[in-house]
Formats: structure tokens, sequence, C-alpha cells
């Protein structure tokens, strides 16, 4: 068997796309210090940890199922852990495995410190990540990243870091939640014709190009109109308009998904890195115009 280095093994859990899993906790213990919570940080960062450590097995997971399917293959664009032949399936099938006993470890451990309601986020959180592959095929890949990577982290963080559930945290969900779908759903328009040879059936494929393209624009732009609107209305603190900063990347995606319709699936290579990129840009912001405002 090959031996591989830390940085291959890493490279393999796909790292660019772990603002899509650590953003949402971050945004939701910065909210929550705004509003005048008793936060435990320690507890916070533990779990910040976790839910990065599960986002890799999830990874892992999904390029492995998608590999043995046939949805990934040499000319394909996505992880190419094993169609470069650089990892054979059996390996990234038992990193994601090893991944996801390291995370439920943790998260026994966090649930001795903290209380039940962690079984649950923990159970439903796991069950998403087992089932995702098949959610995908079935063109519900985009709902369950929503709630893998945006309702479960907000709440279950809220829950860890003060000790209750806050539900005031879900008006984060559509800003969270719409770019981090963003992450997803332009992969699934760039490999439409890739995923119609596998014969699985993503939303993406089944909304068609022009829809999906609209689609991917509003997953961009439209969490800037909630956050500013937010800040206008109170629900956010003024301060919370220097997302506007991360504008410019966001409308750079968008043109890309309106170029996809002339010039097809090659313009859209790497876009879902940048959509990553604008998750962690955009989510950075917020939280930091939270930390100040509730700091002055």
């Amino acid at each position: 068997m090959q031996k591989h280095s830390f940085k291959s093994w890493l490279i393999a859990t796909r790292p660019w796309s772990f603002p899509a899993s650590a953003m949402p906790v971050v945004v939701s213990v910065a909210y929550l210090f705004w509003r005048g919570y008793e936060v435990d940080w320690l507890i916070s960062v533990w779990t910040l940890l976790n839910v990065i450590v599960f986002h890799a097995a999830g990874n892992t997971w999904s390029d492995y199922f998608d590999y043995i399917k046939g949805v990934d293959r040499d000319d394909t664009v996505g992880g190419t852990s094993m169609t470069s032949g650089e990892f054979a399936p059996r390996e990234i099938r038992s990193l994601a495995i090893g991944l996801l006993a390291v995370a439920v470890v943790s998260g026994l451990l966090l649930l001795c410190c903290t209380g039940l309601p962690v079984l649950y986020f923990g159970l439903a959180g796991a069950v998403l990540t087992l089932f995702y592959p098949w959610l995908k095929y079935h063109a519900l890949g985009d709902v369950d990243i929503f709630l893998t990577y945006s309702l479960l982290p907000l709440l279950g963080a809220s829950y860890v870091a003060t000790g209750g559930v806050r539900l005031e945290v879900l008006w984060l969900a559509l800003p969270i939640g719409f770019i981090t779908m963003g992450i997803l759903h332009v992969n699934n328009m760039r490999d439409i014709e890739h995923d119609k040879r596998a014969g699985i059936h993503t939303f993406a494929m089944l909304a068609g190009e022009k829809v999906s393209a609209v689609l991917y624009c509003l997953e961009m732009l439209l969490p800037f109109v909630w956050v500013v609107a937010g800040a206008v209305c109170g629900v956010f603190p003024i301060w919370s308009v220097a997302v506007l900063l991360a504008l410019k990347p966001a409308v750079g995606n968008s043109r890309k998904a309106v170029a996809f319709l002339s010039a097809g699936s090659k313009a859209l290579v790497g876009v879902d890195e940048g959509t990553a990129m604008l998750q962690l840009m955009f989510s950075l912001l917020f939280s930091v115009s939270l930390v100040v405002a509730a700091l002055v």
C-alpha cells in the first residue's frame, strides 16, 4: 500500500470547504455574545473543531460513494483523491470512518460536559451525513446541506455556548445557509453532464441551467440584502453592514454563473472553492462586526 504524507491526507478531506461548517458556529457564538448571553468560549472552540472533523468525515464519505457509483471519473473536476490513483477507495472509506469515529467520541465527551440535547444534534448530523450521497443523487442534497451546515450548527452552537437553545440564531440561517448551499449548487451546475452520465439526479440538473444560474446568483446576493435589512431593522447591529466588503467576490461568482449559460462548465471551474472563500470572508466580517458592536 502506498504511503501518503499528512498533507495528502489533509487535501483528501477537501479543507477548502471547511468554512461551510465552521462559520455557522463562529457567527452564532458572535451573535449570542452581541445579544448579551454569557458564552462558554472553551466549549465553543471545542465544538468548532468537532464540527470541522465531522465535515471532513462527510466530505470523504461523499467522495467515496461518488467514486464507486461512477459519478467521479478521470474526466471530472471534483474530488480527485481516487480518480488520480493517489488513494485507493478503501483508504478514503477508512479515512471517512476514522474521522467519523473521532467526531463521535469527541461529541460524546462534549455531551458529558454540556447536556443531552448535544446527543440529538449529533445524531441528526450523523444521519444527514451518512445519507447525504443518497439524498444528493435524488435531488435533495441542497436540503441536506442547509440542515447540516446551517440549522443544526446554529442551534447546536447556541446550546453548547450558552446552555440553552436560542431560537433567535435562526435569523442567521438564511445568509449563512444560502452561501453554503451555493457551494454545492454551483458544483452540481458544473457537473450536470457528468451526473447525467452517472445516472443520478441533482437539484441543479432538474432545475435546468438557466434556473440554476439564477438561483445561484440569489444565493450569493440575498445574504447581503438580508443582513443590511436586518441592520436597518435592529435585528443586527448597524456595524453588520461591514459584510458589504465581501460583495465584490459575490458579484464575481455570480457573473461566472451567468457566463456558464454561454461558455459551459469551464466557466465554473474553481467557483465552488471561490464560494467557500466568500463564506469565510462574509462570515468573518459579520462575526467581527457583532463582537465589535458588543464591546463598544
